[in-house]
């Protein structure tokens, strides 16, 4: 029992079963009420009067601190109220819409509610999966635990129950179905769904944190790869400077029986025979162990494929091992059943077939194609819900690594288990679109960690349509999971080599989420500590604001990230077109260096292909990887920060060992603030000395201190000695790189700025986004040149604007009088591309709106 505490603990934090508080209840007949918090309560009624106190699949944990209430019990009538809520219940019969009501403040207004009443402002949760979804299909997404109505209910009548158990933390348990009984949930914290969020998890789990690794960059492919084509496969993606942290090997791992779409033989499970397996192909994969100890060189995590739903066929190599340690007649060898639902089935599955394969070396499995089975012992239990269950806590009770999956979603609950593969979706733009929406609001019902097929499985008009492919790369980049993948098929490419003219903009989209990875990870934390999953809507943070809601496409990423994402083609001057929704404040456009003021209404924005529509927080300080991390499993001892232009800011780091279950309890924090006095001459950067502790964590740490959108400092001082530093041009940024500091002491970084050149600041907004569209427009005027004169130089004019960065970066100290050259000068080089307008129409055209956008 002591094992189920401290697994119960890792999923419940400060309020573990292993505290077991007496709950706030009131019995009212065959009624019973228990005040949760003052915003949820659970209402149970039964015909026998006899109520359930074991969990079920959704609800762990329902011994929070007893919050305060008044009740008046009354001979027909009972109200109950809290600080947020009035219910009242007219005694005697089952719930109905004439004897139970709960009322609750919506702002300035009062709701009521009253079973029956249907929730069509609910915000929506998740769905099993986008199999076959070919765009929006937001209709089929399940309720949430959130309404703007500002209540939701949620129905666990049904739901099977858990029970605890040693080796599994719990088993499910049939309910009893003899007796009428009615189980439900009123949420009803109006427009605060954070905090609607936060509780959710204190009774349901909290959302526990996926290892590092896991924020990299996966490779996938259904594909029938042997060994020696996977080895060559990553040396060939190192060779190229693509980062790699994942790879996902599917099921052609496993024999096979020369399976195909025309001949499909059944197993005697009446599933297609090689879908399951658990045999190795030992013509592709040799020698596994080899195969593992190669992956594991290489700083690679590996995971297998598993269709379970069949069962344990006769002819696989486990049959015989399961058979006589499940007790399993094997005259006639007749296959044994799949019954995830019987704890001997499950004891015997793991710890026959799935542990050698684990002591071989594979890391994690991905469980594929059980969404559709329903399972017919246990009433209300889906499979799919119940492997998730067991493939996790089997991961988390047999060591020190931090479980971890990947299977489709299996009902509310299953947020204590990640991550999430969404299915096969169609390439299209339209599926992209949905993606970003879809993501974000699966986060109503704690569900942060969806990983899709980046780049679409297979359907779809144009299959590798590389703008398409790039767009949903760099939505990628903002989502939970970097996966790409797709199905077996020759017309559809996922190597990004293969897209020559657009190979550096999807390598730079990789290496930015690698760059990104100690943001997603703080906001990994922050997910685990509150609820509040890394992508999140609009309206958690703006829920009064109507815009929040209409903008389904947009969303924040972590606390200080605004995503946009491009999510339909580019016009004939290669720019997309974003709408979006900046609220209140000021909002850094990171990847064209430009500052931008929110408000009430849309912004139309647009974007070359490089660029993508993302949008810092005025002021906020987000942690980075240094440039040359290209392993998440490799410590990096250098910290990049960037320090966001606007108003003074703060970070709190987090770390902790990246890999193991220690972090409920063994972190630590770094607390990073930037001030900027009032004249703009200084700009004073502290990091404090950092608090608490974990296994190896390193003594020291050096600092890339990254000031964008800002000119160069006239001095720089590291703990009040002078300190070296570098300006970039092209990003009009500083960068100082800190010695190793140690982590125990105080450092504070001092920039000073000269009186003039912050007299000028103006001069410094959207540069950065013409000296980058710059390069290709040169480039190509240079060609139309060529073609009419020799030597066909541009005018000296021309160039002295169009090199404005590179002279910035030889003479940062004349910043200033470049900016203003460029400023007067640049209207005069786009009338020297009009020039030519009769002559190349098309070209000129393309050229002048990408400068003039």
């Amino acid at each position: 029992m002591k094992k189920v505490l401290l697994a119960a603990s890792l999923l419940l934090g400060s309020a573990s079963v292993g505290a077991q508080r007496q709950p706030a209840q009131v019995v009212a007949g065959n009624a019973r009420f228990t005040v949760v918090t003052p915003e949820l309560i659970r209402m149970e009624w039964s015909a026998d009067g006899k109520f359930e106190d074991r969990a079920s699949l959704a609800f762990i944990n329902r011994s929070l601190p007893a919050p305060d209430f008044k009740k008046k019990d009354g001979a027909k009538e009972l109200t109950i109220t809290t600080s947020a809520l009035s219910l009242r219940y007219v005694k005697g019969e089952r719930f109905d819409e004439k004897n139970l009501s709960v009322a609750l403040a919506l702002g300035k207004e009062k709701a009521m509610w009253r079973p029956g009443m249907r929730d069509a402002q609910n915000l929506k949760g998740t769905m099993r999966t986008l199999d076959r979804a070919n765009g929006w299909v937001d209709s089929l997404l399940e309720q949430g635990i959130i309404s703007r109505s500002g209540w939701a209910l949620v129905d666990d009548s049904r739901s099977p129950l858990l029970t605890p158990d040693e080796r599994w933390d719990y088993w499910v348990a049939q309910r009893d179905t003899a007796v009428q009984r009615q189980d439900w949930y009123f949420f009803g914290y109006g427009h605060d769904y954070k905090k609607a969020l936060y509780d959710f998890t204190q009774v349901a789990g909290k959302i526990p944190m996926p290892p590092r690794f896991a924020f990299g960059y996966w490779w996938s492919r259904y594909w029938q790869y042997s060994d020696n084509e996977l080895r060559d496969l990553v040396a060939f993606m190192k060779s190229l400077d693509i980062p790699l942290d994942v790879l996902i090997v599917d099921m052609d791992w496993h024999k096979t029986f020369g399976k195909t779409r025309v001949k499909a033989e059944q197993d005697a499970a009446k599933q297609r025979k090689g879908w399951t397996g658990y045999s190795w192909d030992r013509n592709a994969f040799p020698a596994p162990e080899q195969f593992f100890a190669w992956a594991k060189g290489e700083h690679l995590k590996t995971a297998l494929n598993l269709h379970p739903a069949s069962g344990i066929q006769p002819y696989e190599d486990v049959y015989d091992g399961f058979a006589r340690a499940y007790g399993w007649d094997t005259a006639g060898r007749k296959y044994i059943p799949f019954t995830i639902e019987e704890k001997k089935w499950t004891n015997t599955y793991f710890d026959e077939v799935l542990h050698p394969f684990e002591k071989q070396g594979v890391d994690f499995w991905w469980l594929d194609w059980q969404q559709w089975l329903s399972n017919k012992s246990v009433a209300g239990l889906g499979n799919t819900f119940w492997l998730n269950h067991t493939f996790f806590t089997d991961m988390k009770s047999r060591g020190e690594a931090r479980p971890m999956l990947f299977h489709r979603w299996g009902g509310l609950g299953n947020h204590r288990y990640q991550i999430g593969f969404s299915g096969d979706t169609h390439i299209t733009w339209a599926s992209l679109s949905f993606q970003p929406y879809f993501t974000a609001t699966a986060s109503n019902v704690g569900y942060g960690y969806w990983s899709h097929d980046i780049g679409g499985h297979m359907g779809g008009e144009v299959q590798n349509d590389p703008e398409m492919y790039l767009r949903w790369l760099q939505y990628g980049v903002f989502s939970p999971i970097l996966r790409t993948h797709s199905t077996k098929s020759d017309a559809i490419e996922r190597r990004i080599w293969m897209y020559p003219r657009h190979f550096a903009y999807m390598r730079e989209a990789i290496q930015l989420r690698y760059r990104l990875a100690p943001y997603l990870y703080n906001a990994a934390r922050e997910a685990y500590e509150t609820g509040i999953s890394i992508c999140r809507p609009m309206y958690y943070d703006y829920p009064e604001t109507e815009l929040a809601y209409a903008q389904k496409t947009q969303y924040m990423f972590g606390s200080n990230i605004l995503v946009s994402p491009v999510v339909q083609p580019a016009d004939t001057a290669g720019l997309a077109q974003v709408n979006l929704w900046l609220p209140q404040g000021e909002w850094y456009e990171v990847s064209t260096g430009t500052t931008l003021t929110g408000g009430n209404t849309l912004t139309t924005r647009h974007f070359m292909l490089h660029e993508i529509p993302y949008y810092a927080r005025a002021g906020s300080i987000i942690p980075m990887n240094h440039a040359s991390v290209r392993s998440l499993q490799q410590r990096c001892d250098t910290l990049s920060l960037l320090f966001v232009p606007g108003a003074s800011g703060e970070l709190s780091y987090y770390e902790d060992d990246g890999a193991t279950n220690a972090y409920d309890k063994e972190f630590a924090r770094t607390t990073i603030t930037k001030a900027t006095a009032t004249n703009g001459e200084e700009l004073k950067i502290t990091i404090a000395a950092r608090q608490g502790q974990y296994k190896n964590m390193p003594a020291s740490k050096a600092y890339e201190l990254v000031i964008p959108a800002n000119f160069p400092p006239v001095s720089v001082e590291i703990n009040g000695e002078p300190a070296t530093w570098t300006y970039d041009g092209f990003g009009l940024e500083t960068k100082v790189l800190t010695p190793k500091l140690p982590c125990h002491k105080e450092a504070v970084i001092t920039l000073r700025y000269s009186p003039r050149h912050v007299a000028q600041k103006q001069l410094l907004n959207n540069k950065v986004k013409l000296f980058r569209r710059l390069v290709p427009v040169t480039e190509a005027f240079k060609y139309i040149n060529a073609h009419y004169a020799y030597p066909a130089n541009l005018s000296e004019e021309y160039l002295s604007v169009s090199q404005t960065p590179s002279l910035i970066t030889a003479h940062p100290e004349k910043t200033v009088e470049y900016l203003q050259h460029f400023e007067a000068n640049f209207d005069g080089v786009l009338k020297q591309i009009e020039a030519f307008g009769d002559k190349h129409a098309a070209e000129v055209q393309r050229m002048l709106g990408m400068m003039k956008d």
